[in-house]
């Protein structure tokens, strides 16, 4: 296995599978009941989910500071027509800011992350670009 201290990968093959599955980052609605399997939840939207009570939601973090400007939300207002260029805004904006992301990188070290969003569109918003801004 060990050849001068090192490991020999061909001997000892490296399970990335299971890293992946300990700190990988998955996204859920808000409303959906929260699971063993979440690891870290994480709130990223910048206003409280109506009719969600703050203990049924079982957040670990409401991380609104790194949700999409206002303007940016209320000009997308969810319209898949405008989906690539409400991509490339918020990556923008996300590439502004460096502290409020740091709870976010902590938190996909440490295992399991599941970003929590209101949106009906599980297509087709903030947490589906902040889930590929973080793995990119």
């Amino acid at each position: 296995m060990k050849r001068n201290g090192l490991i020999d990968a061909a001997k000892a093959p490296f399970d990335f599978e299971a890293v992946k599955s300990r700190h990988s980052i998955q996204l859920k609605r808000v409303y959906d009941a929260p699971s063993e399997e979440d690891g870290q939840r994480i709130l990223v939207d910048r206003i409280w989910p109506r009719g969600i009570k703050k203990e049924k939601a079982a957040l670990d973090l409401w991380a609104k500071e790194i949700a999409p400007s206002t303007a940016l939300r209320k000009w997308f207002g969810h319209d898949p027509k405008k989906w690539a260029e409400f991509q490339r805004r918020y990556r923008a904006e996300l590439d502004e800011i460096e502290e409020p992301l740091e709870p976010l990188h902590e938190a996909v070290k440490k295992g399991k992350v599941t970003l929590l969003y209101a949106a009906h569109d599980t297509e087709h918003n903030n947490a589906v670009v902040l889930k590929a801004y973080l793995e990119g």
